[in-house]
């Protein structure tokens, strides 16, 4: 299958293919974007590289996602945007089950210390060197992570205090 890239983004595939040939994976399209999936190593330089010479400078959203899979089962997706060219690229890193860390991409862009709290509320991924790394949703002693795919759909009973349903007889 050959790739339909614009400027932008062929120019950035051939950036990625010279200075990161060793951690550049897959480049694929899918319903019109860029999807370049890289070593989860050098993830932070490849960011950075991809926001100071391609100017991807606006960070859309980082997502995560359970493959369930018993290789490389969490994913971690950066949704990244050239606001001078209105291109989006999807950068994907894959982590292993046992002790999933990534590097934190904070120091890259600050708003991404939110998205990484909530991956790591939902699916336990933990982001190495993250300046808050609190719960956001769930509570602190909480011990599970509701969009693992083991987890089931209606909750663990006893897991968490759940508010009191009855209607008032008055």
């Amino acid at each position: 299958m050959s790739l339909d890239l614009n400027k932008t983004e062929q120019g950035v595939v051939d950036g990625l293919s010279s200075d990161f040939s060793e951690d550049l994976i897959e480049v694929y399209q899918s319903c019109g974007h860029t999807y370049i999936r890289v070593e989860e190593e050098n993830i932070i330089d490849i960011l950075k590289y991809l926001k100071e010479k391609h100017h991807f400078i606006f960070l859309c959203d980082i997502i995560g996602t359970d493959r369930y899979t018993s290789d490389e089962r969490f994913e971690v997706i950066y949704n990244i945007m050239n606001l001078r060219t209105q291109d989006r690229m999807f950068v994907k890193i894959r982590v292993e089950e046992e002790n999933p860390q990534v590097p934190t991409a904070t120091s890259l862009w600050t708003s991404a210390g939110w998205f990484e709290r909530e991956i790591y509320d939902m699916y336990g991924v933990r982001f190495e060197g993250h300046p808050d790394h609190r719960r956001m949703y769930m509570p602190e002693d909480f011990e599970y992570f509701p969009l693992r795919k083991e987890f089931p759909l209606l909750g663990i009973p006893g897991s968490i205090e759940l508010p009191n349903t009855t209607p008032d007889t008055e």
